[in-house]
């Protein structure tokens, strides 16, 4: 791909009179930087690597100060924790259960008791680790024993990574999921810290434990290269996402625990390397995370907790931290951050988000990003009270959450991102003005998670949303299936983006914007949205342009059709009640926040649909119910300009 941009314009550093860009882009922005099989082979990863017992940096089981010290005021509460589980029944993941992803397309009925055992047995772990004594280690046996007689470790919703396709737990293989990649990184330190008490218990308690790991995660790894997530057939328009960095973080903290063998050990890396090197590859060098905000933790976050554990492993010999692509990745989040917990949200990411302020502070500080430090501070002085860190089943994060703790509470909080951001090859561009946040996209309707927004925004004034996302519902079979474009929330009416000659916009890699341009002496994103549309809309080109002006954004459509036959229809989503005034004018009132809409009634009559929500995730994060305005043209043409404007208004 043709790179047009400086590493100035990149991080959001541009004198007011450079020139307009224009970046082109393409489904496929691979590029093969290989940055980590960079000059190395297996013998250099074998030599670099140092034993557990170097790298490891938290405490042994054995060393009670230590504990003491490593968790400090949270010790008590990992104890009541462990506590409430003494008696905790486990539970068994029926057939049933996994059956009913196929019936109704439920993930919860097969998900819910699979958690639920699971996070008992981390509260069980952390509380034996805090206190020593032995009293939790019979009922975390118990934990690992009923989990290691489950026949797959993957969630029913990923089992079509079986070779039989089948959504059922298939006894004649492993596969290497979210989930049992997830366990195998959990147990990996279970055993790491308590085979010698489980050999206690009974020597084949710690064999079985052992013989799992190898077998579930292992040699899967080693001995298939089918699996979609791994990349390693890579092929042009193939998807890479979170998936990639999330599961090889999980399988080499597996190996790094749990193989003594150095050959093997080393060459596992190597394999890891290998395939994260494509998601490196996939990504653009911008660093957007095209999955949005609420995926950057499982994204570019795994990344770098995969980055940061092949550096201890490798003494600091293996790095990637001054690599500019990966510094933009972990900047994403803090230019995505709005404030008060809302997010820039496209794609399946949710519009509210508590962001990871230790996991973001770490990050920052490998890379050298103050603005990633100070947000991180930011978020933590923000909570009410000092809590124990929770990062669900993954207890690397946690632990490297627990050594960062008291070096963030020193940190001076601060929201420190640039007045604008583009990301050049994604196609985002992020402004900021006088307590107005704007956001809006170019790019492709094939990217991860991918609802059909080309050309949509979003918009906030002081810190609320005013023009939305709805986001994404609860996950089902649906979600992610070939029905997914029949939700609601991935179709391009919802969004805030035009209904031209009577057509929505298509996904798939082929319907993108072109031309698209941030110019940031006048503040402004265009992008033509002709392609985004099928063939029979007979858009020949569409150009929508964004200015943020003294406040105010100011939205202008340029349009010519081959041959106007249905109205056009300019949709806007938006989060607050909507009412009517004369003159072309809609007012948007949201709390305190009232917001004020402007359009020709010469050219357009107005509607305005309340859309309920029904599904918790998404109201959750909006409430009951949003609202849909759309302009609808009086007459058909051929050609035209549409101008309209939002803008605060003040008491």
């Amino acid at each position: 791909m043709k790179r047009l941009v400086s590493a100035s314009l990149q991080n959001g550093i541009i004198s007011l009179f450079f020139i307009t860009v224009l970046l082109p882009v393409t489904a496929d922005a691979y590029v093969k930087r290989d940055l980590l099989q960079k000059n190395r082979d297996v013998t250099l990863v074998k030599n670099v690597l140092v034993p557990a017992e170097q790298w490891v940096p938290y405490p042994a089981y054995q060393d009670r100060s230590g504990w003491d010290r490593f968790l400090g005021n949270y010790k008590k509460e990992f104890i009541g924790n462990g506590d409430a589980m003494l008696n905790y029944q486990w539970k068994v993941v029926k057939a049933t259960d996994y059956l009913e992803y196929s019936r109704s397309g439920s993930r919860v009925i097969m998900e819910g008791p699979f958690n639920e055992n699971i996070t008992a047995i981390v509260r069980l772990f952390m509380a034996e680790l805090a206190e020593g004594k032995g009293r939790y280690l019979d009922q975390l046996a118990n934990g690992v024993f009923s989990t290691c007689e489950m026949t797959s470790w993957a969630l029913s919703a990923h089992l079509s990574l079986q070779t039989s396709k089948q959504l059922f737990p298939d006894h004649r293989e492993q596969v290497i999921d979210l989930m049992a990649g997830d366990l195998g990184s959990l147990f990996s330190w279970i055993y790491y810290y308590f085979h010698n008490e489980f050999r206690k218990l009974n020597p084949l308690l710690e064999m079985r434990l052992k013989q799992e790991l190898e077998n579930r995660i292992l040699t899967p790894y080693m001995t298939t290269d089918h699996l979609w997530w791994m990349a390693l057939r890579y092929k042009p328009g193939d998807l890479v996402n979170n998936w990639n960095p999330w599961c090889n973080f999980n399988v080499l903290q597996t190996f790094a625990l749990i193989e003594k063998d150095p050959e093997k050990l080393a060459q596992a890396v190597y394999r890891t390397m290998t395939s994260v090197d494509q998601f490196i590859n996939y990504t653009n060098e911008d660093g957007a995370c095209e999955e949005g905000p609420s995926y950057w933790g499982h994204a570019a976050g795994k990344l770098y907790d995969y980055l940061q554990l092949l550096y201890d492993m490798t003494g600091g010999k293996i790095s990637l931290f001054n690599e500019p692509v990966i510094k933009n990745m972990g900047e994403y989040i803090s230019r995505a951050y709005v404030g008060n917990g809302w997010v820039v949200n496209f794609a399946d990411a949710s519009a509210r988000l508590s962001p990871d302020a230790r996991l973001i502070y770490r990050y920052g500080k490998a890379v050298g990003s103050g603005e990633m430090m100070e947000l991180a501070a930011l978020l933590q002085s923000n909570e009410k009270e000092p809590h124990v860190p929770w990062e669900g089943r993954d207890i690397y994060r946690l632990f490297q959450s627990l050594r960062m703790d008291k070096e963030i509470a020193g940190s001076k909080p601060l929201q420190s991102a640039p007045a604008y951001t583009w990301y050049p090859q994604t196609e985002v561009c992020f402004m900021r003005d006088n307590k107005v946040f704007f956001a809006a996209k170019g790019g492709h309707n094939n990217e991860s998670h991918n609802h059909n927004d080309i050309g949509s925004f979003n918009l906030y004034f002081g810190n609320t949303p005013v023009m939305i996302d709805a986001g994404v519902g609860t996950y089902t079979r649906k979600t992610f299936g070939p029905e997914r474009y029949s939700i609601w929330t991935m179709q391009s009416a919802y969004h805030n983006v035009p209904e031209i000659n009577g057509h929505n916009q298509r996904n798939g890699a082929k319907y993108k914007a072109t031309e698209a341009r941030f110019d940031p002496g006048t503040k402004t994103f265009s992008l033509n949205l002709a392609n985004a549309y099928p063939a029979d809309a007979g858009v020949q080109s569409w150009k929508r342009t964004y200015r943020l002006n003294k406040g105010s954004l100011d939205i202008e459509d340029r349009f010519r059709l081959s041959k106007p036959g249905q109205k056009n229809r300019i949709h806007f989503l938006c989060y607050g009640t909507v009412t009517s005034g004369d003159n072309g004018k809609l007012m948007i009132r949201q709390g305190n926040i009232r917001s004020l809409l402007r359009y020709d009634d010469r050219i357009f009559d107005v509607t305005v649909d309340t859309v309920k929500l029904d599904d918790t995730r998404l109201s959750n994060v909006w409430g009951p119910e949003i609202y849909r305005i759309t302009l609808i043209e009086k007459k058909p043409a051929a050609s035209g300009q549409y101008r309209y404007s939002i803008r605060r208004m003040e008491d």
